[in-house]
């Protein structure tokens, strides 16, 4: 049976997050005089971290294979642009433009992909010319203004909210009941998911954790689930935008841990050459790594546009710094074959944790991008601080 000590060096990357997350939500909570913890705050926090979320899931998986894509944010910026046209101005269903946006997110990944994975270009270079071109084609489009407004309908995929099925106030206020039952149901699946996954464990003879800390662990995040749910319920309830989260980071969690995909991914991060030699496409596994990039950011691009009401010309700017830096302070490696779709969320809300607090105590933009520049090269630090401790 593993002991805390050990499980917490086997773990170090995703419990250190997870507590220096924790830590800087209290320490805002401290200095902002409890505004960083109120519901309508926590929804915004949400409604404004989505698409760098979105975006991470692609991302740790570009970062794994021991690449970098610095064009997200302006594939993120040009999918609007062409929603924009495509609705606003040539009046077609928004369903359908958001088919058409997502293909040619992922049209553009593959763009990306063929010159890294085939052509043998660095991805460094690939990218970088992709952000400038379709920045340039996203000031070719807009002409310099803002489209908009868009349709109801489009506009609910960043700011709506699910319905509630119950009428019922708190204090006199509406709360959110269909949303205390979602947290309910969402903290007995966790259970019953980490409760099979240790009789698996134990079943193969895996060492496990002691039962007391299987406990602890389980009333934590329960709590967690509960009471963020309770701040939802507090104010709208589950944004639409979550409803859309949450699968993708299922999804993208399971197909790290547990698909022949995700170990072929982790393999080439690791050591390219070996795992060609293993029988591994690389170069096929690689491009398929950025057409599911280009499609990820086309899909945060199609948010930012709803939450913004329009499509602009500086949308998305500065949005690949917020990206790489949350996987990286998420536990990524610089050199690949390391990092969880976990971990990756975590740094995407010590991201927006941090942007939301500093803005709320009215530290200048200038400072902010100094001080997240900071917290990026520390995250680096560490990891190769452990590598060099670990040989």
């Amino acid at each position: 049976m593993k002991t805390l000590t050990n499980l917490f060096k086997d773990n170090i990357r995703e419990y250190g997050m997870l507590i220096a997350l924790i830590a800087i939500m209290i320490f805002f909570q401290i200095r902002t005089e409890g505004i960083l913890m109120k519901p309508v705050n926590i929804t915004n926090l949400v409604l404004q971290n989505s698409y760098i979320i979105i975006m991470a899931l692609g991302m740790l998986l570009v970062i794994i294979s021991g690449w970098i894509d610095l064009s997200v944010g302006s594939i993120a910026a040009f999918v609007g642009a062409i929603a924009g046209v495509l609705i606003v101005k040539n009046n077609m269903n928004y369903g359908l433009a958001i088919v058409i946006c997502l293909g040619m997110g992922a049209l553009i990944g593959a763009w990306h992909g063929y010159w890294v994975a085939y052509v043998k270009i660095p991805a460094f270079i690939v990218t970088l010319a992709g952000m400038l071109i379709f920045r340039g084609l996203t000031l070719v489009m807009v002409r310099g203004e803002s489209i908009g407004p868009f349709p109801p309908g489009f506009q609910k995929l960043s700011s709506g909210f699910i319905p509630d099925f119950f009428n019922v106030s708190l204090n006199g206020k509406p709360f959110h009941v269909t949303t205390i039952l979602i947290g309910v149901i969402l903290s007995v699946l966790l259970i019953w998911l980490d409760l099979r996954t240790r009789k698996n464990q134990q079943k193969y003879g895996f060492e496990v954790t002691p039962f007391y800390f299987f406990v602890i662990k389980n009333i934590a995040i329960t709590t967690a689930v509960m009471g963020f749910c309770y701040l939802m319920a507090s104010y709208k309830g589950v944004p639409n935008v979550l409803v859309i989260l949450f699968p993708f980071v299922t999804i993208y969690a399971f197909i790290t841990n547990s698909t022949v995909i995700g170990r072929r991914i982790y393999a080439m991060g690791g050591n390219e050459k070996a795992a060609r030699l293993s029988g591994v496409n690389t170069p096929r596994l690689l491009f398929y790594t950025f057409v599911n990039m280009g499609a990820l950011a086309a899909l945060a691009g199609l948010i930012v546009a709803a939450r913004l009401n329009s499509a602009t010309p500086n949308a998305g700017e500065g949005f690949e710094l917020d990206v790489i830096a949350a996987c990286f302070i998420g536990g990524a490696s610089a050199s690949g074959g390391i990092g969880t779709i976990i971990g990756a969320v975590v740094g995407a809300f010590f991201i927006g944790v941090m942007n939301n607090g500093m803005s709320i105590l009215g530290v200048g933009i200038d400072w902010q991008q100094a001080i997240k520049g900071l917290v990026l090269l520390l995250a680096v630090f560490f990891d190769v601080y452990n590598k060099n401790k670990s040989a």
